[in-house]
C-alpha cells in the first residue's frame, strides 16, 4: 500500500475489485489496442493495403503492454494516445505504419470510455438486482408485521415493516429501469475523424462513402453496440456522460433515503444493521452499536449526487466540434461516480441481507400511540352509527389534546379511549374501542400491497436477470 502519497479510498477501501478493474489502466489501454486492431482488420477487409502479418502481430500483443515505456514516451511527447501508438508499434513492428490509420485521438479515447461505461452499467445493474432480490425477500417476510409509520417524522397511521421495505424497493426499481435504459441508449462514436465529417476515411477509400459507412457500422458491431451516434464532432456528445452519471445519481438518491431511514430506525431500536462479533462501535463508548454502514451509504451517496454536476457542466460548456477542457474532469467524475455507486450497492446488499428486526420494540412504540392512531377509525364508526362527523371530529380533537397533555405531564399511558367511552356523543361500546386498538386493524392493505407489488412489478423486472458475484466489505 502506498504510504507517502494520496491513495483514492474508493479503490483502497470501498469499491469492488471488479468495478475498479473496469477503470484500470490495463483495461483502458488494452481496449485501445483492441480498437486499433478492429480498425485495421476492417480497413483491410474493405480493401486497404494492410498485411496479414501486421494484423497477426497486433492480435498477439493486445495484452502485453510495456507500461514503463508508454509512460516514458508520454513524458516526452505530452500525448497519451501517440505514446501508446508508438509503444504498440514497437511490439508489432509490421503494423507500426498502419496503427491508428485515418483515426484521431477520440477514436480510441471516446470509444474506449463508452465500452467502459457500458460494462460498468452492466455490473451496476447486476448489483442492483442482487440488492432488490434481498429487499424482495425481506419485504415479503415482514409484509404483515405492524409498525409505527411517520409523516414529518411525527407518529402517523401504522404501516408494516415489509411495506416500508417495499417503498425502498420501489425507488430502486425505478433506478434499475434508468440504468437499463441508459445502457441500452449508449451510442458508439465509431470512426468519425477530426471534426466528425469522416473526411480522412473518405480519402482513404477514394471517395467511396459506402465503405466509410460500412467501416463505422462494422466497428460498432465489433464493440458490441447496437446503436451509433450518427452525427458528431470529433467526440461523442458529452450528454451521454451526463445521462450515465445522472442514472447513478438517482441510485444514490434512493440509497441515501434508505440509509437515512435505517439510521432513524436503529435509533428507535426497531431495526439494526449487521454488527459483527468483534466489531467496535466506539473508541470511547464500548457499548455503542453505531449504524456505521448506513452512515457510509449516505456519505458516499452525497458524492455521487455531487458528481452529477460535473458531467452536466461538461456537457453544457463544450465548444463547437470539441475542446480538451473535458478531459481532466471526465477522468475523475465518471470513474468515481461508478466506483462510488458500486461501493454503495455492495454496502446495501450487505446491510439488507443482515438486517435485524426487533418486533417487540416496534410493538411497544406502536402501542404507545395506538389510542391516537385509532381515532380515525372511531370517527368513521361513530358517524356510521348516526353521529355528526364535524361535531365528533371537534370532540376527538379536544379529547386527544387533553390526553396528550396528561401523558406529557404524568408520563402515564394516554387515557384517550376512556374519555371517548365516557362521551355519550360517540355511543361506542368498550368492545368496539378494544377492537380499534388492534394494530392489525389499522394497517390497511399494506400486506396486500407488498404482495401485489412483488408479483406484478418487482418479480417481472428481476426475472432472468443475472446477479453480481458477492463482494465482501473491505473495511
Amino acid at each position: 500500500m502506498e504510504t507517502d502519497g494520496y491513495v483514492n479510498p474508493l479503490t483502497l477501501r470501498y469499491a469492488s475489485a471488479e468495478m475498479s478493474a473496469l477503470f484500470s489502466p490495463r483495461f483502458k489501454f488494452q481496449t485501445w489496442r483492441r480498437l486499433w486492431l478492429w480498425l485495421a482488420e476492417e480497413e483491410r477487409r474493405l480493401g486497404l493495403p494492410i498485411q496479414e502479418e501486421a494484423i497477426s502481430q497486433m492480435r498477439a500483443h493486445l495484452s502485453d503492454i510495456d507500461f514503463p515505456a508508454a509512460d516514458a514516451e508520454e513524458a516526452r511527447t505530452r500525448h497519451d494516445v501517440m505514446a501508446h501508438v508508438r509503444v504498440f508499434g514497437v511490439a508489432a513492428p509490421t503494423a507500426r505504419g498502419i496503427i491508428h490509420w485515418g483515426a484521431t485521438s477520440a477514436y480510441v479515447t471516446d470509444n474506449a470510455e463508452l465500452i467502459q461505461m457500458r460494462d460498468a452499467l452492466q455490473l451496476t445493474e447486476r448489483r442492483l438486482v442482487s440488492v432488490l432480490r434481498r429487499l424482495r425477500d425481506f419485504a415479503l417476510a415482514h409484509r404483515d408485521l405492524p409498525t409505527l409509520a411517520y409523516t414529518h417524522y411525527q407518529p402517523a397511521q401504522p404501516t408494516t415493516v415489509g411495506k416500508r421495505a417495499a417503498l425502498w424497493a420501489y425507488d430502486l426499481l425505478m433506478d434499475l429501469e434508468d440504468v437499463r435504459s441508459t445502457r441500452s441508449g449508449l451510442r458508439f462514436l465509431g470512426a468519425k475523424g477530426a471534426t466528425g465529417t469522416q473526411a480522412s476515411f473518405l480519402r482513404l477509400f477514394d471517395g467511396d462513402s459506402e465503405k466509410v459507412e460500412e467501416l463505422d457500422r462494422a466497428l460498432a458491431a465489433r464493440a458490441g453496440f447496437e446503436r451509433r451516434q450518427p452525427i458528431s464532432g470529433q467526440t461523442y456528445s458529452r450528454k451521454q456522460d451526463d445521462r450515465v452519471v445522472h442514472a447513478l445519481s438517482g441510485l444514490a438518491q434512493s440509497a441515501h433515503k434508505i440509509g437515512t431511514d435505517l439510521r432513524l430506525l436503529q435509533h428507535d431500536g426497531e431495526l439494526e444493521e449487521p454488527f459483527e462479533p468483534s466489531q467496535v462501535g466506539s473508541s470511547a463508548m464500548p457499548y455503542k452499536r453505531n449504524p456505521m454502514r448506513a452512515e457510509r451509504i449516505c456519505s458516499l451517496a452525497r458524492h455521487v449526487i455531487a458528481l452529477s454536476l460535473d458531467t452536466a457542466m461538461t456537457a453544457a460548456t463544450q465548444w463547437l466540434e470539441r475542446t480538451l477542457d473535458d478531459s481532466a474532469n471526465k477522468r475523475i467524475a465518471v470513474p468515481e461516480a461508478f466506483l462510488t455507486a458500486d461501493a454503495i450497492l455492495v454496502l446495501l446488499e450487505n446491510v439488507i441481507g443482515g438486517l435485524v428486526v426487533h418486533p417487540e420494540i416496534a410493538r411497544r412504540r406502536l402501542q404507545a400511540e395506538v389510542p391516537f392512531l385509532a381515532t380515525e377509525n372511531l370517527l368513521m364508526e361513530a358517524v356510521k352509527r348516526g353521529g355528526d362527523r364535524q361535531e365528533l371530529h371537534e370532540r376527538l380533537r379536544v379529547h386527544a389534546r387533553a390526553a396528550a397533555e396528561r401523558r406529557l405531564e404524568s408520563g402515564e399511558p394516554p387515557d384517550l379511549l376512556k374519555r371517548i367511552a365516557a362521551d355519550a356523543a360517540f355511543g361506542l361500546s368498550e368492545q368496539v374501542l378494544s377492537d380499534a386498538l388492534r394494530p392489525e386493524a389499522l394497517i390497511g392493505r399494506a400486506a396486500e400491497q407488498v404482495e401485489r407489488f412483488v408479483r406484478e412489478e418487482l418479480d417481472p423486472a428481476l426475472e432472468g436477470s443475472p446477479v453480481a458475484a458477492p463482494s465482501s466489505l473491505r473495511v
